[in-house]
């Protein structure tokens, strides 16, 4: 995983292709909450009672989509512009479209997991968005984030001070209507992802050297296997050259006519 350094961020930039097409997929499920009413939260906001008991799984990741009203989603997506945007440079779309989407299913799953017989809606792209903020600490930990404009801190320092906070309140189960257990679902499967290197090239290189390692212990054991077989062959032929081959016994007869075999299909392999 690369580190990047930088002495402060003012905000995202241009917009990155993966946050425009959120920004916008975002915007317009939040209009169309608007014009279809409570209904669309009821279906897709996450209940984990829903999920739990009658199998509604698609809202572990629908949730996402919908917010409680303008500044909730104004705020979600000024994060997301603000950071997401310099992490879609650095990782490349593809590799961002599935981060974020990892973080907020992640963050569903959570919910479901710690809460799972409550019938509250938890609805919103915050879980996915503090794995952003996750993501921005650990690639550039050292940049300057100035909180209201005014206040430099440190994103490593910052994203901290928010686990701690949503630490606490998940533990205190505070009825402030906040999602604090996909705020923290969030933040716990964004920061393994990055730990562990979960990245698609990451672990298409991991299954190929696996694949590689596997494919050479057979060889390696079929080597053995035949060096044992030539070792006991050996044997018997020097049996052979003292008593005669009518002394030998059956098992003796049958690793020969084995050897034999193994040898004709190895001939067989080197001509085609």
């Amino acid at each position: 995983m690369r580190y990047y350094s930088s002495s402060y961020s003012w905000g995202g930039g241009m917009l990155t292709p993966v946050v425009k097409i959120l920004l916008l997929g975002n915007l317009g499920v939040f209009i169309l909450q608007h014009l279809v009413g409570y209904q669309l939260i009821t279906w897709f906001g996450l209940v984990p009672h829903l999920v739990i008991n009658k199998g509604w799984l698609w809202q572990v990741g629908s949730y996402m989509f919908l917010h409680g009203g303008l500044f909730h989603i104004l705020f979600n997506m000024f994060v997301l512009w603000m950071f997401g945007c310099e992490i879609e440079r650095a990782w490349g779309p593809r590799e961002f479209l599935k981060y974020y989407l990892l973080c907020g299913i992640g963050a569903g799953a959570f919910t479901v997991i710690l809460s799972w017989n409550s019938i509250v809606p938890t609805i919103g792209a915050s879980g996915a968005i503090f794995g952003i903020l996750v993501a921005y600490a650990m690639l550039f930990p050292d940049r300057l984030i100035y909180v209201y404009f005014l206040f430099p801190v440190k994103a490593k320092y910052l994203v901290i001070f928010f686990a701690v906070i949503e630490f606490l309140a998940s533990i205190r189960h505070t009825s402030d209507g906040i999602g604090h257990f996909a705020h923290l679902g969030g933040m716990v499967i964004g920061f393994l992802y990055i730990k562990a290197d979960w990245r698609t090239r990451n672990l298409f290189t991991f299954f190929k050297n696996y694949r590689y390692k596997r494919v050479m212990k057979q060889l390696e054991k079929k080597r053995e296997e035949k060096e044992r077989l030539m070792e006991r062959v050996d044997q018997i032929l020097d049996k052979i050259s003292r008593v005669g081959m009518e002394n030998l016994t059956k098992e003796e007869k049958r690793i020969l006519e084995e050897a034999s075999h193994t040898l004709s299909e190895n001939q067989e392999s080197k001509l085609g």
